[in-house]
Order: structure tokens, then sequence, then C-alpha cells
């Protein structure tokens, strides 16, 4: 109901706007059913969940259920709650001076009560924006029952000279103060136990206990959990009764593709305007960068079951992009391409995100982040180049011979990464079997993308064992597979 607020300000007028009261729950499925049949998204900006998560979720707001989103780090979880905003009507009414946003046909506070039966329909009114009810607490073990129901104030009784007795002494925690509001837990589990059957008591009977008081307060709130499947076995558990009532509990997912991935990094990096205007980022390469972190769920070193959050992805193209614009500081240019050997500069942002297991402990973070970078690279090989088998008869002739025949004939070349790029090109068409390849697979590949073809080439022979590949500190060296060997000799 669309009503002129800011004339209504009394019960009385809000009577005569001939105005509806509903529960939250109400307004979210009323809401929801009127961007379903308008055909509107009802969760804008979260992709890949179009034909998964998103139904479900739909689907549970219509049943009207408390919710749990299960699944693992950078799933969007909280996203997806957030976003639960945009489904409630854009303003409510509540009790002037309410601590708990009372509902002026409904009022469930001592405090409400009162002055309603005082004042009557002269009960003064204010209104609530949809933007300021929406309350999160990230559930750790430290949290108590007096943070999320409330405790007993003794300050508050010693100056208006209550008895410990009076239900006037309690102070009200986040729950009762998210009255008629979203209320999300992350890490449900996380959650001592004693805690989470207080919130059964709430969304089973409608009343919280504190202090030895026992109210009856019947809380209009939207519960939305969110949990790791990993933490049921890690740190500890939903309890049985509380995940009894939880309405829906709805599995997450990652990105099951390289162009949804793209649109979720294209979508949350924080990047500035100069970068955007100085970095050109060949398409290849944003393919690349999302590769890594389909290599990285799928590693032997890497810890399945705590998951590669879409942040890794994220935080890797925002160090990409500041690894180019950084070189064109130091060289002066107003404008570079990214190349791939700027993913060394991504590596920081892998090894802060992924959990290792003892063999990737072994091997090192950094190292393990390097191997994902080579596989990646490995992966995206015969999408644009002939397929290198493992099994190759010694007198057949492989369309890779020309170019592994140069580099075992000279002595190689090496790319620094601060060329300039006039000296980075010049260096790579001084290779010529390196253009004549890309012509031959590629010819309609963009002139400004071809050159990380060039290298994705090179790196893609040395991840096949047909050439070697070294890094010093200035840069990357490329030889003959056998070359380095007989150097050291």
């Amino acid at each position: 109901m669309n009503l002129k607020k800011e004339k209504i300000t009394t019960l009385g007028e809000l009577k005569k706007a001939g105005y509806k009261t509903k529960s939250i729950k109400d307004e979210l499925r009323d809401n929801l059913r009127g961007k379903i049949k308008k055909g509107e998204e009802s969760f804008q900006g979260v992709w890949g969940y179009e034909n998964s998560v998103i139904p479900e979720l739909e689907r549970a707001i219509l049943s009207r259920h408390n919710i749990n989103l299960l699944g693992l780090r950078g799933q969007a979880k909280t996203r997806l709650a957030r976003l639960m905003v945009d489904l409630l009507d854009e303003w409510i009414p509540f009790v002037e001076g309410s601590e708990i946003n009372d509902d002026p046909f409904n009022p469930i506070s001592r405090y409400a009560m009162e002055l309603l039966k005082e004042k009557g329909d002269n009960t003064p009114i204010t209104w609530l924006h949809r933007s300021e009810r929406f309350y999160e607490k990230l559930a750790t073990p430290d949290v108590t029952v007096a943070d999320l129901i409330g405790d007993v104030d003794p300050i508050k009784a010693a100056n208006l000279k209550l008895s410990y007795a009076d239900d006037r002494v309690i102070h009200f925690g986040m729950i009762p103060r998210a009255n008629r509001c979203i209320f999300v837990i992350n890490e449900l589990p996380d959650l001592q136990s004693r805690i989470q059957v207080s919130l059964f008591n709430i969304l089973e009977e409608g009343d919280i206990q504190i202090r030895g008081f026992k109210l009856r307060l019947p809380l209009d709130l939207q519960f939305v959990f969110t949990a790791n499947p990993e933490d049921y076995t890690n740190r500890g558990s939903i309890v049985t009764p509380l995940k009894d009532r939880i309405g829906s509990q709805i599995l997450t997912h990652y990105p099951e593709d390289i162009p949804t991935a793209r649109k979720i990094t294209a979508q949350e990096s924080n990047l500035d305007q100069r970068q955007i205007d100085t970095v050109y980022v060949p398409e290849i390469a944003k393919d690349l960068l999302e590769q890594i972190s389909f290599e990285a769920r799928n590693s032997e070193y890497v810890d399945a079951k705590s998951g590669v959050s879409a942040r890794t992805s994220i935080t890797a193209f925002e160090n990409l992009l500041s690894t180019a614009e950084r070189r064109a500081l130091i060289t002066g240019a107003d404008k570079t391409t990214v190349r791939l050997s700027d993913f060394m500069g991504i590596i920081p942002a892998i090894t802060g995100k992924i959990e290792l297991v003892y063999e990737g402990e072994q091997e090192g973070a950094d190292t393990v982040a390097a191997i994902l970078i080579d596989e990646a690279v490995k992966s995206l090989f015969t999408t644009y180049f002939p397929e290198i088998k493992k099994l190759e008869r010694k007198d057949e002739e492989g369309p890779y011979d020309e170019l592994v025949s140069w580099f075992f004939q000279g002595e190689g070349f090496e790319l620094l990464d601060e060329y300039t790029d006039t000296e980075y090109k010049r260096a790579l068409d001084d290779v010529p079997p390196l253009g004549q390849l890309i012509k031959e697979n590629n010819p309609e590949i963009p002139k400004e993308d071809s050159y990380f073809l060039k290298e994705l080439l090179l790196w893609g022979l040395v991840a096949h064992k047909k050439l070697s590949k070294h890094r010093f500190s200035e840069g990357f060296q490329f030889k003959d597979l056998y070359g380095s060997y007989f150097s050291g000799l």
C-alpha cells in the first residue's frame, strides 16, 4: 500500500488511510508474487543460481519458511540474505519510541501497550524504511544469550527505581530489537548448543526467557541462517530441534562454468577507474584467471572440504590489474596490456584464500599457487592449439616441431617483467614460429590479444614438457627442454 507517510503521524490517521498490517513473511511473499508475475528478477546480481538456488529460495519465501543456506565459503549466502530486503514493503509504521518496532495494530511490548491504552488514536507513530530492517550477527562461540535475547539492566532499574522483578528493567538483545525485520545468523553451527536452544524457543513458542522472566513476545521475524557443511563435523553442529524448525535448507554451490565466474568477478572487483583506463585485459586472460579457481577446487593440494571462495578470483583480478598498472607507472606508459607473466602478481591473492592439505603444506603455498597457474594454462591450451598427446611416435611430425627446433638451435630468450610494451612485443615477434602457429590456429584473434596468446603457447609447451621455463628475479627465461641441463655442465 502506497501511503503518504509524511502526512501520517498518529494511529488515527493510519486507520483513516486504511492501512492493513501484515507479517514480514507475508510481506516477502506478496512482493515476491508481484515480481514473479511481472517477470522481474527477485535476486539481482547473483549469477549461476538462476536454475538452482534462486527457485528454491523463492519457494521457501512463498512457503513462509525460515531458511538455512548451506554451502562452502564464498557462495553468496550472505548476499542472498541481504537481497531479501528488496522484497520488503518500502515503509512500515511502528509506535514511536518503541525499542522493538511495535506494530501499532498489534503491540507486544509493555511500553507500546501502555502508550496505546493512554493515547488511543492519538498514539504517535513513525516509519521504518526497508533498508533498516536487516540485522546480521556472525555466530562465534563467545556469543551469549544476553547478546541475542537480552538481560536485566541494573542501571535502568536504579534510574527508574524499579525492582528486579519488574519486566521494565529488561534490556532487549538483538533479536527482539529486530522485530518485523530479517535477522541473519551467519555460521550457525558455531553457536553454543544452549544458545541454539534459545533460538528454538523463539521459533517454536514465540516467547523469550531472560533471567527468570518468561515474556510472551510473539516476535515477527524472518530468520535466515547460513552454515558451512564442514562445520557440522569440524566445530559444531545445528542442534536437532532447531534444525527441525527451519522450514527450508537450501544448498548453494560455486559457479559451474567460466562465463558465469567471469560475470561475478567483473561485478565484484573493486577497481580504480584509472586502472580500467590504463590496463587492457585480453579475453583469454580473464578466462585463465577463472580457470585457476576451477583448478584449485580439484587440486590434490587444496582442501576441497574448505572450498575455494569466489573471492579468490575477485582479489586475483584486482592484483592482476595492479601488476600491469605498476609496470606502466614504472615505464612511464599511458596504457599497457596484461601479460601472462603478470599472473605472478596474483600469487598473494591465491595463497591467502586456499586451505592446503598436508601434501600442499609440504610443497608450500607459493609453489602450489604457481602449480595452479600452470594447470590452468594446460587446461586452456587445447582450446586454442592442437592437443599434445602423451605418447608420440619418434618419427611423427608434430605441429610444434618448428617452434621447439627454434629453441633447440638457439639460446632461448627472456621476457623481463618491466619490459615496455614495445620491447615485450619485439621479444615475442623475434620468435617467428610463434606468429606462424597463432596465424594457423587462431587467425581471427584480435591483434591486441595475440601477444598474450603467444605467451600462453610458450607456457603451454612448458606445461607439456616440450620447453623449459626458468623464473629469475627480473622475469622469465624460456629454453629448449634440455638446455637448462647442458648449460649447467
